[in-house]
């Protein structure tokens, strides 16, 4: 059967196509590169718990755009109560599915 090229990566070195999980190639020899800006659950976790309210939750997970937004409406503090809310949520996700949505 035959997998979709989708769920394959290439080796920067010298392209051969790789599981998406390899980290060695193993027609070169040459260790992956990890996946740079890999964003961390418990890390935005927290900063939804302690600073949801000036976006910086969303700042870390790369959302620049809503960052803005619950900075310009920390006043109402509506932004705090749904960066509580955000909180639970990446406690109650899994790190993969995490790692899919914000990765």
């Amino acid at each position: 059967m035959d997998t979709p090229s989708s769920m394959f990566k290439f080796c920067y070195a010298c392209g051969e196509r790789l599981h998406p999980d390899a980290e060695i190639c193993p027609k070169c020899g040459v260790r992956q590169k990890a996946k740079s800006g890999a964003k961390n659950r418990i890390t935005a976790a927290l900063f939804a718990l302690f600073l949801g309210g000036v976006g910086i939750h969303k700042f870390y997970l790369g959302q620049i755009g809503w960052g803005f937004v619950y900075l310009i409406f920390c006043w109402t503090l509506v932004p705090a109560l749904v960066g509580f809310i955000e909180f639970i949520i990446f406690l109650s996700m899994s790190d993969a599915a995490f790692s899919e949505k914000y990765g």
